[in-house]
């Protein structure tokens, strides 16, 4: 496992407090290996233990039995599915028990609202955030990155939601094409947004402790809706 280069990234990037990371995934199919560079970097900050999938924004049980079969097979780490599919699901003691003994949470893609639905204002989600606090690691992959951002897009046609609010006044527009930047920038309209993270696939933007940052692959910020794209870029380490 390796770590993942620093970057000079803007200040305005703010997540929960806590002694853990929050590892936000542009997207990317695992199967092909196409996150394998950002699963190291945030595996790397994990302490020792299982790593809790949450299903919620696919609706897939096949989704989990793959995934831990990849992490256990290419990375060494064992998974425990969280059969989160639905609000009552996040309201089960067992299911934020397991989430609470897990090193790291991984909130597998597919629809952002399916997620929302399920995890907002949950026993599970304040269970996650306290793994956050204690030193665990966060990871939300496409959809479920966007679900973390103060507004997210819904799959209604022209349509938006509140996002979980982990992102302060921020948003993430996920599987990002820095040439086709108007549905960030439609994120960025809205009153309520101040900044908005797009990330390619295969990118990833770690947030961790005290405002450290790494970052796999690049990913572009905007600071308003008519602002120019910043380019995030790994720094290079001192020699």
């Amino acid at each position: 496992m390796t770590d993942a280069p620093e970057t000079a990234a803007p200040g305005f990037l703010r997540r929960p407090a806590g002694g853990g990371w929050l590892a936000l995934l542009g997207g990317g199919e695992f199967s092909f290996g196409e996150t394998l560079e950002a699963d190291r970097a945030w595996l790397a900050k994990a302490p020792e233990g299982a790593v809790a999938f949450v299903p919620a924004a696919s609706g897939s049980v096949d989704y989990g039995h793959h995934f831990a079969d990849y992490l256990e097979g290419e990375h060494g780490r064992p998974v425990e599915v969280v059969p989160i599919y639905r609000s009552r699901d996040a309201r089960r003691g067992k299911n934020c028990r397991r989430i609470a003994e897990s090193a790291a949470v991984y909130l597998g893609g597919g629809v952002t609202d399916h997620l929302l639905e399920a995890l907002e204002g949950s026993p599970a989600a304040e269970a996650m955030l306290d793994r956050l606090r204690a030193g665990g690691v966060v990871v939300a992959i496409a959809a479920a990155a966007q679900a973390l951002g103060r507004t997210a897009r819904s799959i209604a046609v022209g349509g938006f939601v509140a996002g979980l609010g982990w992102l302060a006044d921020g948003v993430v527009e996920p599987n990002f094409d820095p040439g086709h930047d108007r549905r960030l920038r439609q994120l960025l309209a809205r009153p309520e947004v101040g900044w908005g993270l797009g990330l390619p696939a295969g990118a990833a933007l770690l947030l961790g402790p005290d405002g450290a940052v790494e970052l796999v692959g690049t990913a572009f910020a905007l600071r308003g809706p008519d602002a120019d794209l910043e380019v995030l870029a790994p720094t290079p380490r001192s020699a």
